[in-house]
């Protein structure tokens, strides 16, 4: 059982709460000010806070916003004199579960604690049961103890249990695919169908049919009708993939079809409902996109009614050991071999390496490792880190000396970046192993602009 953290100045009350609080069994862990809470809070991971709103350093308001950026659910009360009840009632509008007045009364006090704590219980007890029931249905794992992924975990679990759209933000390779799985194994919809669409990967001119269907003579080649993913993910959760490369004259068919749940088919009259909880990802600043008019602003606050974003790999410390160590033993499994083990030095590159591709090129590069090695330990040398800083030169050769730098400054510029252009866009290929969309990805672009690339530089493909 966790401590309950009071922060209170005033010695004496302190010392009458701490009193009545530990007459009921309970823990206590004191601090004097935001200072002491702040520390208190990550070290001894509180059940319940109970604060003074008004203290000598700080304020309760800072100790409330810091509980709840450590653990949305930490259930806070706040105390405060009689005359300042507005600031109270602003606490509560900030996620405070409840106030007490001053003076205060003990048994008031130890109710609304009793209270609180119950329903803490109870809220980890549905978690539990929400994870156990999703894990039985074949759910995916999120992997990593990272803070700032437990609060996108604590996120998932309470969005889940709603049918509010959510947006996922974050960038490519963070794995938004796999939290829109995971919300939907959590939800009362895990029993209905999981549906993913890319808007960036499907050619502009087909995205209608694909996410509204056709009927039969729609178009040439509409041999019979066709659902589309709406109809598909009926009764479960449709998860529309880089919604930022949705063009505009499909935004307003998309609106239409979040607001009123129903869309007719591409060649169709009868207006078809659905009922449907969508989930939207993107790798792209749709704020600066709704700027530039390149996305509609009603659209972008209908997606974002519940944001959640999601940490990329290299500001999430430790979870790099842990997700290596967690697909090497996928991976030997996979490939029959037994558990290999990281090398000393191995290790110390996977954590220095600030992993621009996120967990996908983590995922990758892991992959690659040990398919590569022969014994049964991964060494530097088996991981290729493509973008490792300071990595030494293949050869001592001169990069420059091969470069047609004649001609103008534009002309010698063009060639140069003709060059750099070619080069990334194969290697993405060949890291994505040939797969189109997933190379776009990875060069965070569209796919429509990788097709583009590939023609202007001549790459086959």
């Amino acid at each position: 059982m966790f401590p309950i953290l009071l922060v209170e100045d005033k010695d004496s009350l302190r010392a009458m709460l701490r009193a009545a609080l530990e007459d009921q069994g309970h823990a206590v862990v004191e601090a004097r000010d935001q200072t002491e809470a702040l520390a208190r809070l990550h070290d001894s991971r509180p059940d319940l806070v109970l604060s003074d709103l008004r203290l000598t350093a700080g304020d309760g308001f800072g100790v409330l916003r810091a509980a709840k950026d450590l653990d949305p659910d930490l259930p806070v009360i706040v105390m405060t004199a009689y005359g300042s009840i507005q600031d109270a009632v602003l606490a509560m509008k900030e996620g405070a579960l409840d106030f007490l007045a001053k003076p205060v009364d003990l048994d008031h006090l130890q109710l609304l604690v009793a209270r609180a704590l119950s329903q803490r219980r109870l809220a980890a007890e549905n978690q539990l049961l929400r994870e156990e029931l999703a894990a039985r249905r074949g759910a995916p794992t999120i992997v990593g103890d990272d803070p700032a992924l437990k609060r996108v975990s604590a996120a998932l679990s309470r969005a889940a249990a709603t049918d509010t759209t959510v947006l996922l933000l974050g960038e490519s390779g963070t794995g938004k695919e796999l939290y829109a799985r995971t919300l939907h194994a959590l939800s009362p919809r895990a029993t209905g169908p999981f549906v993913a669409i890319n808007c960036a990967a499907i050619p502009e001119t087909l995205l209608e049919t694909e996410l509204f269907g056709h009927e039969k003579g729609a178009f040439t080649g509409a041999t019979a009708r066709k659902p589309g993913r709406f109809e598909l993910a009926h009764h479960g959760t449709l998860f529309l993939d880089e919604i930022g490369d949705l063009p505009l004259a499909l935004q307003a068919k998309i609106l239409r079809a979040l607001e009123e749940k129903c869309f007719e088919r591409v060649g169709g009259t009868q207006s078809l409902r659905v009922d449907v909880r969508v989930v939207a990802a993107t790798n792209r600043q749709l704020k600066a996109a709704v700027a530039a008019r390149q996305f509609r602003e009603d659209l972008f606050f209908r997606l974002s009614v519940f944001p959640i974003e999601i940490p990329p790999l290299r500001e999430r410390g430790a979870d790099v050991e842990t997700l290596a160590h967690h697909f090497i033993d996928r991976f030997s499994r996979d490939v029959k071999k037994r558990a290999l083990v990281l090398s000393p030095a191995a290790l110390d590159e996977l954590r220095s390496y600030r992993w621009p591709g996120n967990v996908r090129e983590l995922q990758n590069c892991i992959e690659r490792a040990v398919i590569l090695t022969d014994g049964d330990t991964i060494h530097p040398r088996h991981l290729n880190l493509t973008f490792r800083d300071g990595a030494p030169a293949e050869t001592s050769v001169d990069p420059w000396a091969g470069i047609d730098l004649s001609g103008s400054l534009a002309d010698a510029s063009r060639r140069v970046l003709s060059e750099v252009e070619r080069r990334k866009v194969i290697a993405a290929l060949a890291e994505a192993g040939g797969q189109k969309p997933r190379a776009a990805d990875l060069l965070q672009v569209s796919y429509k602009t990788l097709l583009q690339k590939m023609r202007d530089l001549r790459i086959d493909g």
